[in-house]
């Protein structure tokens, strides 16, 4: 038997036994989750707007300072706002260091922590574009705002290796001073759409 072996073998002995994981708490369920996650998402930092339709949407983006002053705009959303770069053209990301505005569509929101779902796959080549932009609009499907976690969690369909993430504002730190910073090192804006 070599070092290695004769280590593992001693942490396996001395590994102590094996216990059942403890049942799962319940999560929270909201009466009402739409109107939780509006709150949550004004607590992140972020804003809550409610539209009927793209129409609307497109409407309510042109109020928005951000993205009517911006310049270079990224929509990976069809029919949301106009797109100045394409995205499809961009063969580094780097090239997306001046990017003002990023539309992302969100996949499910959830009332418990004002979180949005990204699957990978929505963000095409460029997992950055929701990352260098200095402001961002994530556009979650009516009817998609579970009450927490573990209802998110149980609708995630993964069907392939990739990845995906929770976006919950935006980009914040208080971790200096404890002192609550906005847009440290991420978007400095987060407005979050709720369509249908």
């Amino acid at each position: 038997m070599n070092a290695r072996d004769s280590i593992l073998s001693a942490l396996r002995r001395a590994a102590p036994p094996r216990v059942p994981l403890p049942e799962a708490a319940p999560g929270i369920v909201y009466p009402d989750p739409e109107r939780q996650f509006a709150e949550m998402v004004a607590a992140v930092g972020g804003k809550f707007v409610r539209v009927p339709d793209l129409a609307a949407l497109n409407l309510e983006l042109g109020r928005i300072e951000a993205y009517a002053q911006a310049k270079q705009v990224a929509s990976l959303v069809p029919g949301a706002g106009i797109a100045t770069v394409d995205l499809s053209a961009v063969k580094d990301p780097h090239e997306l260091g001046g990017l003002d505005f990023s539309i992302v569509p969100g996949e499910l929101g959830v009332a418990e922590n004002g979180a949005v779902w990204i699957p990978g796959r929505a963000l095409g080549p460029h997992r950055a574009v929701f990352v260098v932009c200095q402001h961002l609009a994530l556009v979650v499907p009516a009817g998609q705002i579970v009450s927490n976690m573990q209802e998110a969690y149980a609708r995630l369909a993964i069907d392939r290796p990739g990845f995906g993430l929770f976006i919950s504002g935006p980009s914040k730190t208080a971790d200096i001073e404890q002192a609550l910073v906005i847009g440290a090192h991420g978007a400095r804006s987060c407005t979050v759409f709720v369509v249908g």
